[in-house]
């Protein structure tokens, strides 16, 4: 039983790493297939045009546009999170008035159709003179994240509780050190999932982008799509591979300086945290 066991999640492994990798396959080959007909398995001819136009940072897709939106991302990533994190915090570990109301009404962009919330979130923005800047589209991307970080927040709040963070602020520790050592640490896995989901979301918006930025806030999504949409299939493909490199590689580095900044070690690590 338990060697059947084993097959069946060795198979159930195989086939999620198939789908996630053939996609991507797929993708890296449109991005240097010059002619590819169906029902041929591989192109037939190749070209590097597309992958020449994406490191030139030709056709609007320069360092500027990828700073952009790789700090819109991050910026409205770091928003949600923090926020889906304080919303957590108030929903699991204390009773009061409206938490329920409260609760749903942070869910509200899940349910109203995306095109109508970015019209109603254009509207408001023109009103308070943010359409048409950066800020005004991050703040509109951690707008539509918020749902996602707190969901994946109150989960990770109510599997940690409260019950090491009152042990170690009776064995003496500040609410300093309770935070740093003990709160962000139990918090880590969800934190990174979190920035990690939103950070997606952002980078990837294209009809929120468009409305709040007027054209004039410019980033990978808004250059990529009129490529998907036209028929471009190699300038399209290298940019997809692009898409996909700069948030492997913004994952990795966001990965590692959550492991330093929360990771537990030395004197005041898990066990001695206390001592003062």
């Amino acid at each position: 039983m338990h060697s059947k066991g084993g097959l069946w999640a060795r198979v159930y492994v195989a086939v999620h790493l198939a789908l996630v990798l053939l996609p991507m396959l797929v993708i890296a080959l449109l991005a240097v297939a010059a002619r590819w007909e169906w029902p041929l398995v591989l192109p037939r001819e190749f070209t590097l045009r597309g992958v020449r136009q994406l490191l030139s940072g030709g056709l609007g897709m320069g360092w500027g546009t990828v700073g952009v939106s790789v700090g819109i991302g991050l910026a409205s990533a770091t928003i949600a999170t923090v926020a889906g994190a304080l919303a957590a915090r108030a929903i699991c570990c204390h009773e009061w008035p409206g938490r329920r109301l409260f609760e749903f009404a942070t869910m509200l962009p899940f349910l109203i159709p995306g095109t109508v919330f970015a019209m109603g979130v254009q509207v408001a923005f023109i009103r308070v003179g943010l359409a048409g800047t950066v800020t005004g589209v991050t703040l509109a991307h951690a707008i539509v994240s918020l749902p996602y970080a707190l969901s994946i927040m109150v989960e990770v709040t109510r599997a940690a509780g409260t019950g090491l963070e009152e042990a170690s602020r009776t064995l003496g520790a500040s609410a300093w050190q309770t935070l740093r050592y003990v709160t962000l640490p139990a918090l880590g896995p969800g934190i990174a999932s979190s920035l990690t989901m939103c950070y997606i979301i952002s980078f990837s918006q294209y009809l929120l982008t468009l409305l709040i930025g007027g054209g004039s806030v410019r980033t990978y999504a808004l250059v990529l799509f009129p490529y998907l949409t036209g028929g471009d299939r190699a300038v399209a493909g290298a940019f997809g591979l692009g898409f996909m490199v700069l948030t492997l590689a913004v994952f990795v580095v966001v990965e590692g300086l959550l492991a330093k900044v929360l990771r537990m070690d030395g004197p005041r690590g898990a066990a001695g945290f206390y001592a003062g």
